[in-house]
């Protein structure tokens, strides 16, 4: 196998093709201009070019393959589920089929090839209306897009997750057209018990923004839960489910968040990650694995009324439940890539 690219001229001189070994077996620097190095040089690298060529091919072929497997399983999936997507124009919150259809197959390449995602627990979603509770990290909602796959790929019978959104997200132009046609709703007390009359499966994050943005010292550490998830539970009597997310802190390891900065261009961050000083490729999240892992439903009684201090009790029974997920979910893996 010919060398990586960056070990073709490394100042190592175990590694360089600008070294050589004398009588004793020591590598020693060598003339670059000298004819027989010259033309070993030009024939690894020709066999570099015809490696890369035919992992170039290999690539192809693999995502022509996946591609066709994807367009198969997603077809059949929103099939079944043809009640609640619909076959033409948008559905009462805006979520349109077509759109839906062709960014569930980027999100598939997402789940199964770039973050090699993992889910536990799909087997005790119960039927008809149910609130996910996750936790949220990683500066980029992708953790909603996996839970959202998941529960869609995974799933059986299939299920749609609807995502609740900041209200903030509904006053970005084309941002909050594209994400409503996803399937994303803005959070709010008459979109959820809608949603809930249809038998929906809402997807909430109660840490709220602060904790997409948090840096890598305060990883998998929740933030306070709000309370707005489990009045709507007590209220429509439907169950609570904790989702578990491990990676998505890994995926944009955050070192500085420059909030007063980011608040003047109108962010409400401005995080500093790990990979950013790359160019182009900085931007991308690393392609670290995902965990994700559904817990038991979770019931609870009481009038939806009460005061703060009763919701609360409730609500850290769920944020207790998910932070034991959390647990157990990074112990039981071996790197944050596999």
């Amino acid at each position: 196998m010919p060398p990586w690219p960056f070990l073709l001229f490394s100042p190592h001189p175990a590694q360089g093709l600008l070294t050589t070994k004398n009588n004793e077996g020591s590598f020693i620097p060598v003339n670059p201009n000298d004819e027989k190095i010259a033309d070993s040089r030009d024939q690894r690298l020709a066999e570099l070019l015809e490696t890369l060529g035919e992992y170039a091919v290999q690539g192809r072929a693999f995502l022509s393959a996946f591609h066709e497997r994807a367009v198969r399983e997603i077809d059949d999936r929103l099939a079944i589920l043809s009640d609640k997507v619909g076959e033409v124009g948008v559905d009462p919150f805006g979520m349109a089929p077509d759109t839906l259809r062709r960014l569930a197959m980027g999100a598939a390449f997402l789940y199964r090839v770039y973050f090699r995602c993992e889910s536990t627990g799909l087997e005790h979603m119960p039927e008809g209306p149910v609130i996910l509770v996750a936790n949220h990290a990683g500066q980029l909602p992708i953790d909603g897009i996996m839970i959202t796959t998941a529960m869609l790929l995974e799933c059986s019978p299939p299920r749609l997750a609807r995502p609740i959104a900041d209200k903030w997200i509904a006053t970005l132009p084309f941002v909050s057209t594209m994400m409503s046609r996803m399937g994303v709703v803005v959070g709010s007390p008459e979109n959820a018990e809608r949603l809930l009359h249809r038998g929906e499966a809402l997807l909430v994050f109660p840490e709220g923004m602060d904790a997409i943005t948090k840096t890598v010292e305060y990883a998998y550490q929740l933030r306070e839960f709000g309370h707005g998830f489990m009045r709507i539970a007590l209220q429509q009597k439907v169950p609570v489910v904790p989702v578990a997310v491990v990676g998505s802190e890994e995926q944009y390891p955050t070192l500085y968040n420059l909030k007063r900065l980011g608040q003047v261009f109108g962010l409400p961050s401005l995080p500093i990650w790990v990979q950013m000083p790359v160019p182009v490729l900085g931007m991308l999240p690393l392609p670290v694995k995902y965990r994700l892992a559904f817990g038991a439903p979770m019931m609870f009684e009481g009038d939806p009324d009460d005061e703060d201090k009763s919701i609360r009790e409730k609500v850290e029974q769920v944020r207790g439940q998910l932070q034991q997920l959390l647990s157990e979910t990074r112990r039981k893996r071996r790197s944050v890539f596999y």
